[in-house]
This record gives structure tokens, sequence and C-alpha cells, in this order.
């Protein structure tokens, strides 16, 4: 299962971690992906869409 948005596309990000004695560690930046019912082609679907997306009002809600 993927951990991106279904709507734009967003994902993971890689990066280093860097400590105050500039040790570096690599870490994961993970988008705030939420489960939501959704209108999709005329039909209810559950996907998964970024927070973001959901303020936008990119995504139309099911009820």
């Amino acid at each position: 299962m993927s951990r991106s948005c279904d709507i734009c596309k967003k994902g993971l990000l890689y990066g280093k971690a860097v400590s105050h004695s500039n040790r570096k560690t690599n870490r994961v930046w993970v988008p705030n992906l939420q489960k939501v019912k959704a209108i999709v082609n005329g039909t209810p679907k559950t996907i998964r869409v970024c927070t973001n997306c959901l303020k936008s009002g990119k995504v139309q809600r099911a009820l």
C-alpha cells in the first residue's frame, strides 16, 4: 500500500536529521494522510487524501 495522496500524489520525503553536535542520521517526512469516503466518478469510494487537499476542497466527501 502506497503512502501517497490519491489526489495530489504527495508522498514521502527523505533527508537527514542533524543534531546539535552535527551528527546526521536518516529520517523520513510522511504526509498527513486520512482515509476518506469520497465521490469518485459518481460513486462513493474510500481513498487516502492528505489534509491539504481536504482543507482546500479538492475532495467531494460522500455522506
